[in-house]
């Protein structure tokens, strides 16, 4: 076994996951919005942070832009 070991040669290709990674944020979300995941958490089984998460990802896919009317 080695002193020490050069990681670059043991791995040299990148992590294909690095970015699907996730970071815990906080922010301040309204009652009724949150009142509305849950209640599709509870229709599809599906936790409502992640209900939430995916609509937020599939707004970025999509690129979809807030009206403000």
């Amino acid at each position: 076994m080695q002193d020490e070991y050069n990681i670059k040669e043991l791995n040299p290709r990148k992590n294909p996951y690095a970015k699907n990674t996730k970071k815990p944020i906080t922010m301040n979300v309204s009652v009724s919005t949150i009142d509305y995941f849950k209640d599709m958490s509870e229709e599809s089984g599906i936790p409502y942070q992640i209900l939430m998460n995916y609509y937020l990802d599939e707004c970025v896919r999509e690129k979809k832009k807030i009206q403000f009317v």
